[in-house]
């Protein structure tokens, strides 16, 4: 039988894929201090969506190109370099940017010989990785082949020039749109930036170009016409949508392609059986994965990893961050889940909110019930419990059907170390109570209302940790002194 399997990197026609991403450029427009390609897409910056469509790709290495802003743009993207990192990530600075073909120049000493270069831009976040695929595919390890898109307005675009009329003949130039004659600005095909190309043939273009234009700047279109006199086709991979090729230069084209994508997402979502409220009122900041039946209400966001189980439904206005909700869970309006690194677990039938806060390490039974302005943190609550009003529990074992009274809270902090609290099966919390950890309340047991519990207790016992109360029959108010 065949071996089918590729080397990293390696694609169709066997040539290695080296990625070139661009992203020196200052980004005026944005009118941020932050470097145009840290700006956030979906909660993840520019650059970080084109690096995770290079992976996609398999590519052998990728190569950022730098420039304003380039130490904090490489300091950004340290966790994605030496031996994290699923390539060999690279920055080389161009210093001036002097155009397109001028940034790609200062890759082409780290780009090997044997493989294919796809050339991508920094603020260009949607491109697919099957999109890319299919242009690599037309290079063929032989040709240049560029991404391009017909737009019914491509001011702002190069141009593609076929031979022909009939706009099927092959490329024979692109005509940078501050260069194009009024004739070429009537072209409706442009060319989205991207192309893929031998890096052999690349270096020698490059070191043909020159910056006689009205930008006087080197412009990396120009190898086209080195490639046409070189007798090399020039290929299209021609597609229709335009989120794929949409670059990023204002606030206001940063909030358009959020909600462009965030609406695609939604889409997809409600075509899988998720019900929405409202599209338009929904953002995803990382991935959600849905089982069957999931209902989600307006203005929901879900950040870092999210799994929603079968039936669960999440109510208006919730923030969810990297955490799994079981089947038939009901999470109610303005809760806060975040996991960060720990994660949270809720269990099935579990009804969490509204205005609840589960924080790194919740992890809750099935039938848990966590209500209004209740906290909980790095605790355990096992099948059935309930803390139902206005309540914290931290680093905390609690047992099942154990009921937590409202006002209560674990103290868990000692001004240096974490405690923990364990609460053992069928406890009764009463209102107002301060459980000072490490201790263990015994299984059955009952603590009253406003005590302050520094001592373990015994199974099935009732402590109470309060003042005497006294009461003073017949006691004169202060009143108000005249004048």
């Amino acid at each position: 039988m065949a071996n089918n399997l590729k080397s990293p990197g390696e694609n169709a026609s066997g040539a290695p894929v080296d990625v070139v991403i661009m992203a020196a450029g200052k980004g005026t427009r944005m009118k941020s201090r932050l470097p145009k390609v840290l700006h956030r897409l979906a909660g993840r910056a520019l650059v970080r969506h084109v690096i995770h469509t290079a992976a996609g790709l398999n590519a052998r290495r990728v190569v950022l190109i730098t420039g304003h802003g380039a130490s904090e743009i490489e300091a950004n993207l340290q966790d994605l370099t030496g031996a994290n990192g699923r390539f060999d990530l690279e920055f080389v600075r161009q210093e001036p940017q002097l155009g397109t073909g001028h940034a790609v120049q200062q890759a082409a000493p780290v780009l090997a010989d044997d493989g294919i270069v796809v050339v991508l831009s920094g603020d260009v976040p949607l491109t697919q990785a099957d999109t890319l695929r299919a242009l690599i595919a037309q290079c063929a390890g032989e040709y240049l082949a560029l991404l391009t898109i017909d737009f019914a307005d491509p001011t702002g675009y190069g141009r593609i020039v076929r031979q022909g009329s009939d706009g099927h003949g092959s490329v024979t130039a692109i005509v940078e749109q501050k260069d194009a004659t009024p004739e070429q600005r009537q072209i409706h095909e442009a060319y989205s930036g991207i192309m893929a190309v031998p890096a052999r043939r690349l270096k020698g273009w490059l070191a043909r170009l020159d910056n006689h234009n009205a930008q006087g700047e080197y412009y990396l279109t120009d190898i086209v016409k080195f490639a046409v006199a070189d007798g090399v086709p020039v290929r299209a991979h021609r597609i229709d949508d335009a989120l794929q090729v949409a670059g990023i230069n204002s606030p206001v084209q940063l909030a358009e392609l959020e909600r462009a994508h965030q609406l695609r997402g939604a889409r997809a979502f409600m075509e899988q059986g998720v019900r929405l409220a409202d599209p338009a009122r929904f953002d995803v900041r990382g991935t959600l994965e849905c089982a069957p039946d999931v209902e989600i209400d307006v203005n929901c966001v879900f950040e870092g990893c999210v799994t929603l189980g079968e039936g669960v439904r999440i109510g208006a206005n919730c923030v969810i961050a990297n955490a799994s909700i079981a089947a038939g869970a009901v999470i109610h309006p303005f809760t806060h889940i975040d996991g960060e690194k720990l994660g949270v677990r809720v269990g099935e039938g579990a009804l969490i909110g509204p205005f609840a806060r589960l924080r790194p390490g919740a992890d809750l039974g099935p039938e848990v019930h966590i209500g209004n302005f209740v906290e909980v943190k790095n605790s355990t609550l096992a099948k059935g419990a309930k803390a139902n009003h206005l309540a914290y529990l931290g680093d905390a074992t609690v047992g099942e059907r154990v009921n937590y009274g409202a006002g209560s809270i674990t103290a868990n902090y000692d001004g240096a170390n974490k405690h923990r609290t364990v609460i053992e099966a069928d406890v009764h919390i009463g209102s107002n109570s301060v459980l000072v950890a490490p201790l263990t309340i015994g299984a059955g047991g009952t603590v009253g209302a406003s005590s302050t519990v520094t001592k373990s207790t015994p199974p099935g016992a009732l402590t109470v940790s309060r003042g005497r109360q006294a009461s003073i029959a017949n006691w004169p108010r202060p009143v108000k002194k005249k004048g």
